[in-house]
């Protein structure tokens, strides 16, 4: 590990020397790689330097121990050196998280698609509850989301809805809502007072560029239309809305959120494109099954992986058994808790797994 530090360390020095270079800051490519390298090796640097710097502390305060006779200056060295073996030990554990191989993904935006599934309107209308929760969580983060696709109920729920987040390490955070939400609640329309349970699917899928996925144009069919909305609001009187078909997969795609052509094209190619390249992703998981094992429920879409209790304002994770009594504050976006409890199993497991091979 430690070789591989140093190795870091020698390639974020030739980065920095090479941002200086005028030939360098004139090549807006090579410089925002290099300006990204540096970023991602920064943490690393930093904490490794702790480290030694710790290492150091540990030495002097062990050479003081030998050397000194007065008793106050010997607590004061024990002192620091049981602080520096502390933060030690808590510098070298970071270490080892920043080294774990990192997704490639993970800096990338992210393309979110909620579909109601059991529970008819109540489904829907749970569906739409977590779309305003993603939301408000993306706001939180500064984050900017963009309606692709959306067919909603017209009773306030959504049948289906997909919507890109645009924002730092999008997809690092999000990837770990893939699964089965779960709500358990009494409908409005139920009189008797009984608790349903209905279910929604999440699908997080890293934003996909041209140079990632090959779209033979052989292979699509795009029909275009007038727009809909409900009770004949909202109805283009041009064909601005855009229905992509893929033909191997049978994806199909409708886009009609803009009032231009071009956009909602734009809009229903991005959505393919991340179909697509999530499909590669699930089949190299599949195949990959150790990896996946390491993996806190990013790869399965039928997992069940967390239940809404109104009665009892509860949310459970059932991937890392959390349960917070704040379901009124997840329901408003307030998820940060659940999402780095699950990054941080999620890195448990991985080094667990690295120490073992």
């Amino acid at each position: 590990m430690f070789d591989r530090l140093e190795d870091l360390i020698l390639r974020y020095e030739e980065i920095m020397n090479l941002l200086s270079e005028p030939d360098v800051a004139n090549d807006n490519r090579r410089f925002r790689e290099l300006m990204k390298e540096q970023s991602d090796l920064a943490p690393i640097v930093s904490a490794y330097r702790e480290y030694k710097q710790c290492k150091e502390t540990i030495d002097d305060s062990l050479a003081m121990l030998d050397e000194e006779s007065d008793e106050e200056m010997r607590e004061l060295a024990k002192e620091e050196l049981n602080d520096a073996r502390k933060r030690l030990e808590e510098v070298e554990n970071e270490l080892k998280i920043l080294l774990l191989p990192k997704d490639p993904n993970d800096d990338k935006n992210v393309i979110v698609e909620i579909r109601a599934g059991a529970g008819g309107d109540e489904a829907a209308l749970f569906a739409a509850e977590i779309y305003r929760m993603y939301i408000h969580y993306a706001e939180s983060r500064n984050w900017k989301v963009e309606t692709l696709e959306m067919e909603d109920t017209g009773i306030g729920g959504m049948k289906s809805v997909n919507f890109m987040v645009t924002g730092q390490g999008a997809y690092s955070v999000l990837k770990y809502e893939s699964g089965v939400h779960r709500v358990q609640r009494v409908p409005e329309t139920e009189s008797g007072g009984r608790i349903h349970t209905s279910t929604i699917t999440v699908a997080v899928m890293p934003e996909a560029e041209e140079v990632d996925v090959e779209i033979n144009e052989k292979d699509i069919r795009i029909d275009v239309m007038r727009a809909s909305g409900n009770g004949g609001q909202c109805v283009n009187t041009t064909d601005s809305a855009v229905r992509l078909t893929h033909y191997p997969t049978g994806i199909v795609i409708y886009s009609q959120t803009e009032k231009s052509q071009l956009q909602n094209k734009e809009k229903a190619f991005a959505l393919l494109r991340a179909k697509l390249y999530d499909m590669e992703l699930q089949k190299q998981q599949a195949e990959e099954s150790a990896a996946r094992l390491s993996q806190i429920g990013t790869g399965d879409r039928s997992e069940k992986i967390r239940t809404y209790n109104f009665p009892q304002g509860r949310v459970t994770d059932h991937r890392i058994n959390l349960t917070l009594y704040k379901l009124d504050k997840i329901m408003d976006g307030d998820i940060q808790e659940i999402l780095d409890a699950l990054i941080a199993a999620d890195q448990a497991a991985k080094l667990s797994r690295m120490q073992e091979s």
